[in-house]
């Protein structure tokens, strides 16, 4: 019985564990080291297109003092800033400040911004102002509701993509048909700061959002199996058409995350890697999705921990039925005989 005891305290102890490294994931900010390099905060020195500058910038983009409006609010505008710097760290996470803000009345506004880590910058195109077929990873926060049939789910909607260069993105679609996953979020004309955080380590994207003015994280996006390789630049760009939106970027922090790796992966040359995804599925799976969200995503740290907890408790009431029974056969053998 002592044994079943420790048996459960020991099992116990590890979920306890389990759940505080789920709830503690996204850093703070504070504890992780700032690559300013890789950094675009206020007064936004650095920027411009001259050889020292790390930031550069390419079509309707404003730099002011407070903000850096990629594109105002007017039709048919296009603006990207990117950092000149490529990044040659494994494990890294990126929070964004953002602002998306405008006249139009509830539909009526659009596109969106989309974060990048891609091979290559400032290539201007028609994927919310950037290139199609990029390689790399591409977060989209698309405020704008393009496929009249997908009806389940609300918008502004945030979505990721990997793409090796041989995917097109499908505005028509919104995406659905290349997205990893996402999740409905309101983001546009909050009184508020707004924030986005993309992390990647050890193969596993997440991306979390604080928008409710509460300062704490909300998961959006987990994804494992997930490959990029380092050497790829950062950046940001946003896009209207016949409908528009003042889309301003606060500041872009990138934050180092130092985490353990075997030595075959040290080893390794990060910079000859493709960005691709291991999945159980396609992603092309999505359309026929209701939630949205990949189907055959790896098991997130809360369901693993519900999971375990099932069972625990599963193996709890099994044990005490057995209990129960063998009592009773027993008091029923000493009465026969």
């Amino acid at each position: 019985m002592r044994s079943f005891e420790g048996f459960l305290s020991t099992t116990f102890a590890f979920l306890v564990l389990r759940l505080c490294s789920v709830t503690c994931d996204i850093t703070d900010g504070n504890a992780e080291h700032l690559k300013r390099e890789h950094s675009l905060m206020k007064p936004y020195q650095g920027v411009g297109s001259n050889p020292s500058s790390q930031w550069d910038f390419w079509g309707s983009t404003l730099v002011t003092s407070s903000y850096v409006r990629l594109t105002p609010d007017e039709r048919s505008k296009q603006g990207s800033i990117w950092n000149t710097v490529p990044c040659y760290l494994k494990d890294w996470e990126m929070h964004v400040q953002f602002k998306i803000h405008g006249s139009g009345k509830k539909n009526l506004h659009g596109d969106g911004i989309a974060l990048w880590y891609t091979k290559d910058k400032l290539h201007p195109g028609p994927v919310f102002g950037n290139q199609d077929q990029f390689l790399g990873l591409a977060i989209f926060l698309d405020t704008f509701r393009n496929d009249l049939h997908g009806m389940d789910r609300s918008f502004p909607f945030i979505s990721a993509m990997v793409n090796n260069g041989s995917v097109s993105y499908d505005h028509g679609k919104d995406g659905r048909s290349s997205e990893l996953g996402g999740c409905s979020v309101e983001i546009r004309n909050r009184e508020h700061d707004t924030y986005l955080a993309i992390r990647y380590s050890k193969g596993r994207l997440t991306v979390m959002v604080d928008v409710d003015d509460k300062n704490e994280w909300k998961e959006c996006i987990d994804i494992g199996g997930v490959r990029l390789p380092t050497g790829y630049f950062f950046g940001a760009s946003a896009a209207t058409g016949d409908l528009s939106d003042n889309h301003d970027i606060i500041s872009m922090k990138l934050y180092q995350l130092m985490v353990e790796h075997t030595p075959e992966e040290e080893n390794l040359d990060w910079t000859k890697i493709e960005p691709s995804v291991s999945l159980l599925k396609s992603p092309k799976d999505n359309v026929d999705d209701p939630t949205g969200n990949f189907r055959g995503t790896p098991l997130t740290g809360w369901k693993v921990f519900l999971l375990l907890l099932c069972a625990l408790l599963g193996i709890v009431v099994c044990a005490v039925v057995g209990a129960v029974v063998f009592q009773k056969r027993q008091e029923r053998n000493k009465r026969f005989y």
